[in-house]
This record gives structure tokens, C-alpha cells and sequence, in this order.
């Protein structure tokens, strides 16, 4: 019996474990016959939750972003930009009047693409400048957060896995010992007793009490605390603060907040149109301040209104072309956003109640559905045990 109550504990707990994650999509027939993970099932909860954690007390996007230097993004894209500039020019003459183009002369043409081309750099030092004094006008980094996770509930997955693998060994391991100490008691009530109600029962509670004791240890106590004189016990995640905090830090830096997720909000998401009235002033800006050149002839050619097209058609294009641009800078930005030991450097500097909420929401709300599926599965062996000793 003791050894049937260690299996029972150990089944158990993968049983409540492999439930959290799988499957990621529901199974069975909606809306109750049939089961989906509890992460995957909640998954805009569970990321808003921890996006809430990330963004509070973590990562400030204002301080990240003012570790770019504008003038070295500028120096990092300067070729590619060159190379935009000269095509968008282009672009746009050969599109709006092909034959005012052509009939420039080469020399105005090249001397239109040269002053252009050198107050990019330029505008593209003031857009940074801009950026990073206002960044939350242009990026909703939780929304960005939220939308990722959601969208890719496994990255939901290996954010919590990944960071509580060692706990999860635990609460399996800890099944094993706990199933197994019950279990003696087991025996000794059916020797006893010799009643067949007794093997189901105490299948049911040790299904029960060894999910929910090893959930309670994963966490409590927050701080090391010592028991019965002489044995300490702090909770095991609490316990690995070092070690989640680089975990942690490594995953959101890789997988989370990366500068092509972080391009992609600022283009794409809520808040893109701004950004978007921004390039599209500057490039405007830039084509009056350079172009007069050339302004005459083609404001008579095209008309002032069409003239004004242009310039909106120029920026539009320019700005398409960004983020193929700006990806030049990636290996400079990472270094200088440092995300990775922002993020490991707060986290060890976290409450321990702070700290436990990085994982105890993937637990806490829908923590009773896996400790009730141990005790029905210890309920259910037990009674087969029943069986099998009265049979």
C-alpha cells in the first residue's frame, strides 16, 4: 500500500503538471466535455498578469530607450539609408512626372539625391531624439507584451515552464515521499479495520493533500524559516531567486522584447500612426529644405497641390522602408537596450512577494482544478486497489 500511495502521488502530480500546459487548444466538445491547459485556456489572463509585472516593475521604456545614442543608430543605417533615399526619390519623379525627371539635367538630378541624402542622417537623428523623449506616444509596450503571448500561447508556455522546470520536478518528486508516508497510515487504518471504503478514501486525499501541500512549498515560506528546531525550509522558487532572475531575463530578452517584436509595435501597433505623422513631417521638412533645387520646375509641372501628394507619397514610401532599414542597427540596439540584465538586475532586487508573483498567478486562480483532478485520479486507484484485495 505505501508503494501503490507513492505511485498515486507521483501520477498525480505529472497528471496536474502536463494539465497546466496541454493541450494548447481545446479538446473535446465544447463547452464543458473536453479540456484545454490552463495556461493555454487563459492565456490573455496569465499574459496580462505577467505583463503587468514586466512593465511595473521591471522594464521602463523610457529608460531603456534613452540608452540609444540617435547619432550612432544614424552612423549604424547610414549606407541602407543612402541607398532608401535615392530609390524613394526616384520612385516618386518617375512615378508622378517621368518626363520632368528625365529631362533634368544629370547634374541637378545627382545634386537633388546628394542634399537629400545628406540631411537624412540628420532627420533620422532628430526622429530618434524625438522617439526617445516620447517613446510611450509611439510604443504600448504591454499591448506589444499581451499580443505576443496570446497570439503564440507555446511562448506562453515555455515562459513558465522554462523558468519553473526545477518546481515542477519537485511537485512530482514531492508526490512520491508524501504518497508514501500516507501510505503507511493507509496500512495501518486497513489492518485495522479491513474496510473497503478505506483504500478509496485515502487514494482521495492523498491525491489531494500532496497537490496542494506541494503547491504551498513551491512558494512558502517566503523567507527561510526553521521547523521543529533544527530542519530549515524556504520555498523552492523563492529559493532559486538567482538563477529564475537570469532564466527569466534570457527568455524575455530572446524571445519577448526583441528589437524586431519592438519594431514591429512601433510600426504596427496601436499607436503607429504616430509615429507615422512623425517620419512623414520630418521627410517632408527634409524634401522642402533640400529640394529647391528642383522645387520650381516641378511645382510649375505638377502644380502646388500635386506637389504636396508628392511629398506625402515620399514619406509614406520612406517609411515602408524602415524597418528593412533599421534592422542594420539590430546588433547595436541590443547591446544598447541591455534588456537582458535590466531585467535580471530589478528582478533580484524584488520583495520576495513581488518575486513569487513573477509565477504564482500560472498557479493561483485555477490552482483547485489540478488539485481536484489528483484526488480523483488517487480516488480512482484507490478504488481499483479496493478491487483488486477484496477480489
Amino acid at each position: 500500500m505505501p508503494f501503490i500511495a507513492a505511485l498515486i502521488g507521483y501520477v498525480t502530480k505529472r497528471v496536474a503538471i502536463e494539465m497546466m500546459f496541454r493541450p494548447l487548444e481545446f479538446v473535446g466538445i465544447r463547452p464543458f466535455l473536453g479540456w484545454q491547459g490552463v495556461l493555454p485556456a487563459n492565456a490573455e489572463r496569465m499574459a496580462t498578469t505577467a505583463t503587468d509585472m514586466l512593465t511595473t516593475n521591471l522594464v521602463d521604456p523610457q529608460e531603456i530607450f534613452a540608452r540609444l545614442d540617435p547619432e550612432q543608430v544614424a552612423k549604424e543605417i547610414e549606407q541602407p539609408l543612402l541607398r532608401v533615399v535615392e530609390d524613394v526619390t526616384r520612385e516618386v519623379m518617375e512615378t508622378y512626372q517621368p518626363r520632368l525627371w528625365e529631362m533634368l539635367p544629370s547634374g541637378a538630378q545627382q545634386l537633388l539625391l546628394k542634399r537629400v541624402q545628406a540631411e537624412a542622417p540628420r532627420a533620422i537623428t532628430k526622429i530618434m531624439r524625438e522617439i526617445s523623449r516620447n517613446i510611450e506616444d509611439v510604443l504600448d509596450l504591454k499591448h506589444m507584451v499581451v499580443t505576443n503571448l496570446v497570439r503564440d500561447k507555446a511562448l506562453l508556455n515555455r515562459l513558465i515552464r522554462d523558468i519553473s522546470r526545477p518546481e515542477m520536478r519537485f511537485i512530482a518528486r514531492s508526490g512520491i515521499w508524501f504518497g508514501f508516508v500516507l501510505g503507511c497510515v493507509q496500512l495501518l487504518v486497513w489492518s485495522l479495520t479491513k474496510s473497503p471504503i478505506v483504500l478509496p478514501l485515502f487514494g482521495l486525499g492523498i491525491g489531494w493533500l500532496t497537490d496542494w501541500l506541494a503547491l504551498k512549498m513551491i512558494f512558502l515560506p517566503r523567507e527561510p524559516k526553521r521547523f521543529f528546531g533544527f530542519y530549515t525550509w524556504q520555498g523552492v522558487f523563492q529559493k532559486r531567486r538567482d538563477e529564475v532572475a537570469a532564466d527569466y531575463g534570457d527568455m524575455i530578452a530572446r524571445e519577448i522584447i526583441t528589437v524586431p517584436n519592438l519594431l514591429e509595435a512601433v510600426l504596427r501597433g496601436p499607436k503607429s500612426d504616430r509615429l507615422f505623422s512623425l517620419i512623414s513631417r520630418e521627410v517632408q521638412k527634409t524634401i522642402d529644405a533640400q529640394a529647391s533645387v528642383v522645387k520650381p520646375f516641378v511645382a510649375i509641372a505638377v502644380g502646388t497641390k500635386r506637389f504636396q501628394e508628392m511629398k506625402q507619397v515620399a514619406a509614406a514610401k520612406a517609411a515602408e522602408r524602415v524597418p528593412d532599414t533599421i534592422r542594420h542597427a539590430e546588433t547595436y540596439a541590443v547591446n544598447a537596450l541591455d534588456v537582458r540584465n535590466t531585467i535580471v538586475d530589478r528582478m533580484r532586487r524584488l520583495s520576495p512577494l513581488e518575486f513569487e508573483q513573477l509565477l504564482r498567478p500560472a498557479f493561483r486562480q485555477d490552482e483547485w482544478k489540478l488539485i481536484a483532478v489528483g484526488a480523483v485520479i488517487g480516488g480512482l486507484v484507490g478504488e481499483l486497489q479496493a478491487l483488486l484485495l477484496l477480489g
